[in-house]
């Protein structure tokens, strides 16, 4: 897989930033290329034309559907991370979770 560019998104980016920061390290450990950024609501839609995957907080479920719709045009996945993922900041299976989602949407 070449370079993947994650963005996680948050209400502010701060919780999301720990998250990045987790998954930045266990791809660095994997030697995968991977960047991971967080922002927050306000400032995704325009990091969307430049990203593989948008995943949202947990806490963010309700606005899954806005985001998919701004998503759409540039053809990038939406998903939540899993509770059990974001409540334990564990960035092995953030970035496992990124990559099956961007897999998956590939081959449909």
């Amino acid at each position: 897989m070449n370079d993947v560019k994650i963005l996680l998104c948050c209400g502010a980016g701060m919780s999301s930033g720990f998250m990045a920061q987790k998954a930045r390290k266990a791809a660095k450990k994997r030697g995968i290329n991977v960047t991971v950024e967080a922002k927050s609501e306000t400032e995704a839609a325009g990091f969307l034309p430049t990203v593989d995957i948008l995943l949202l907080g947990p806490h963010y479920e309700s606005h899954k559907g806005k985001f998919v719709e701004m998503a759409k045009p540039f053809n990038v996945p939406v998903d939540v991370i899993p509770q059990r993922i974001y409540g334990t900041l564990d960035g092995d299976k953030l970035l496992d979770f990124a990559l099956e989602t961007i897999e998956a949407s590939t081959n449909k």
